[in-house]
């Protein structure tokens, strides 16, 4: 019942306190003394909620101090807006002005310090895409980057899956990432390659965490197409918690298994190429 008091906004938090201290407002606080101090659709619950509390012990002043803190926490905490920012890759449309894809992406490569995790569905042209980060983990060689991607074994094809993650493998070193070293780790979800096709899944995320604080979760996919041309929407995040969450997602993933290594930083390609075929 109390929950309710998490509803009143800032003003009506500090309306309420004062009333409490000023004894304006005394037990057995009816929804009528409270439509004086609070949005009228949210007198009748603050009533139930301050009568709960006096049965419960509290006294005015106890409330009022209660009140005040929690008013002081919310404005001490940054907005929502603050902390989130809504991204499109879309044509021009008259009176939005919300970041594009692209233009997020690239910024977040190209100022990135210490790490940066990439989940996505389908690179292509990723040349293109990933220039900005291959610039940076030249200037900055301790960046540590790991891509999470998707292999799905072509229509009709019945290779081992070893030979499947070769394949791709050498077509990602030659053609989907920038002509010069050094190479970012590579991941993939094996059950994608199960021989059933009924058993088989697809890493379908598309995200992007850097530096262990700022999240990029969207519907575009690491192509030329859906970084400039399609309609794509994602969020921006800036947050410890959520990075640190998603990150963890595949950390866990890569310790128990559920991903394995198509491409190394520190290795030639043939050598990857090799152990996955042995």
């Amino acid at each position: 019942m109390i929950n309710s008091l998490l509803r009143l906004s800032g003003r009506d938090l500090h309306e309420t306190a004062n009333a409490l201290r000023a004894d304006r407002l005394q037990p057995p606080f009816s929804t009528v003394a409270l439509e004086r101090v609070v949005s009228r659709h949210l007198a009748e619950a603050t009533s139930h909620a301050l009568g709960t509390l006096e049965q419960q012990g509290f006294s005015p002043t106890q409330i009022a101090t209660m009140l005040e803190l929690l008013r002081a926490d919310r404005m001490n905490r940054p907005s929502l807006d603050d902390n989130l920012e809504l991204v499109t890759t879309a044509p021009e449309i008259d009176g939005i002005a919300n970041r594009d894809t692209s233009a997020v992406v690239r910024d977040l490569f190209a100022n990135a310090n210490q790490s940066v995790l990439i989940a996505g569905y389908a690179v292509y042209q990723g040349q293109k895409v990933f220039q900005a980060l291959a610039d940076r983990m030249l200037a900055v060689p301790s960046l540590k980057v790991r891509l999470f991607l998707d292999i799905q074994r072509p229509q009709g094809d019945s290779s081992a899956a070893s030979e499947v993650v070769r394949r791709f493998a050498a077509e990602f070193r030659l053609s989907q990432w920038p002509d010069q070293r050094p190479w970012p780790q590579v991941f993939f979800d094996p059950r994608s390659l199960d021989s059933t096709s009924l058993k088989r899944s697809s890493l379908h995320a598309k995200a992007v965490v850097v530096d262990s604080h700022t999240v990029f979760i969207s519907s575009a996919n690491f192509t030329e197409a859906a970084q400039q041309r399609n309609i794509e929407v994602g969020i921006l995040a800036r947050s410890d918690h959520l990075a640190h969450r998603l990150t963890e997602f595949f950390d866990k993933g890569l310790s128990s298994g559920l991903f394995q290594k198509a491409l190394d930083s520190g290795s030639p390609a043939a050598e990857i190429l090799q152990a996955n075929s042995t």
